[in-house]
């Protein structure tokens, strides 16, 4: 193959990087009942909706925060991010499924998530006062193929979800859970690494007596120079410790220091559910089977057109298919099965990972001749 197809092939799958890329929470299901998360288009509605997702309207184009603000609230919750006006109720114990828009597949990384008590109102919290401690962290989980499998694959895999354990330990009361994908795609160069925090108000139940009365600010949890943020994925790594502080105590997963394997039970995510318009919690919920699940804080028609989610102020979150009838999407085949064959009717997500898909089986095609396969990675962004 030469120098320019690849070329060429590069581009076009940069290109569709920068239209597809990042992502926001758009849909929690807290104990099997889902409710409505934020979108930056949400503050263009009259009046914007309270949703249990804090807001923050600055993310228009889905971006990332650099390590270079890692001082700055922004990595805290994101983007100018304000509080959610509503809270998802969990008992200690149970569990929270964070829905993804489409996540990028070249934007591999570990999903992290942190805990952190309002000792009070979390509609009117202090974000900078916020402690937090880690529930949940998942890195590098197989790196037999450079660049690996890790925990944004598995979270792609599951329908762009992840599921996570709100400890059993912890006190009943208002709690802000952060959410966060750290994408490394480019963190081979300093200041390269992509992180995408996102935060959701809670309100826990039970009996637990830890009330998480310590913790790490927000703008204490990364340095610029972390091993698990400065670091090139394109090259063997033998293991990935996952930034950030240790995993607490009572916590169901593992921080992820081990070689290779960074999982943690969290890891086993489940489909999302498909959204109904009551706000009655199913009974014994189950992250393997909240289809399901019902719907809180809002019920709004589901666009089923480009053109109805372009003009549509309140984005809803897409159905997914059920726990007993999964539609298959095809991907890197076609009509005719072959791979590479572009289906009809795709969309710009599942035309990124076709073109992936493209590229190297191109450069396997050439390293089978050549005996030898090089690797390139251009930073996207």
């Amino acid at each position: 193959m030469s120098f320019i197809k690849l070329a060429i092939l590069a581009g076009v799958i940069t290109s569709f990087s920068k239209v597809s890329a990042h992502g926001t929470v758009s849909g929690i299901v807290a104990d099997g009942v889902y409710y409505q998360g934020y979108s930056p288009s949400m503050q263009y509605a009259s009046p914007p909706p309270a949703v249990v997702g804090w807001s923050i309207p600055q993310d228009l184009s889905n971006g990332f925060v650099a390590p270079d603000a890692y001082a700055n609230a922004d990595i805290i919750c994101h983007l100018g991010a304000t509080p959610g006006q509503k809270s998802a109720t969990v008992k200690a114990g149970g569990t929270v499924e964070l829905q993804w828009t489409p996540w990028p597949v070249s934007h591999h990384g570990p999903v992290i998530d942190y805990l952190a008590n309002c000792n009070g109102d979390c509609t009117t919290v202090d974000k900078t006062k916020l402690l937090f401690n880690k529930i949940d962290g998942v890195g590098l989980i197989d790196d037999t193929t450079v660049p690996g499998n890790w925990a944004s694959d598995k979270l792609i895999a599951a329908n762009n979800s992840w599921t996570v354990t709100i400890p059993s330990s912890i006190t009943p009361g208002n709690y802000v859970l952060r959410h966060e994908i750290i994408a490394l795609h480019s963190a081979g160069t300093a200041d390269g690494a992509q992180n995408y925090p996102q935060c959701v108000n809670l309100k826990v139940t039970g009996s637990g007596s830890n009330d998480l009365s310590t913790g790490t600010l927000g703008t204490k949890l990364y340095s610029e120079t972390d091993p698990g943020i400065l670091i090139n994925i394109y090259t063997a790594i033998s293991s990935y410790l996952v930034p950030g502080p240790a995993v607490i105590s009572g916590a169901s997963s593992g921080s992820g220091s081990t070689p290779h394997a960074s999982g943690s039970s969290s890891s086993a995510v489940a489909p999302n559910p498909t959204p109904s318009t009551t706000a009655t919690p199913v009974s014994s919920p189950s992250p393997t089977a909240v289809a399901s699940a019902t719907v809180s804080s809002i019920a709004v028609p589901v666009p089923t057109t480009a053109a109805a989610v372009v003009s549509s102020a309140v984005p809803t979150p897409t159905p997914s298919p059920s726990a007993t009838a999964t539609a298959s999407k095809p991907v890197a085949t076609g009509a005719g099965g072959a791979p590479g064959d572009l289906p009809k009717g795709v969309t710009l997500t599942e035309l990124l990972q076709w073109l992936e898909i493209v590229l190297k089986n191109m450069l396997a095609s050439e390293g089978s001749s050549s005996q030898k396969v090089n690797r390139a990675h251009a930073r996207s962004f």
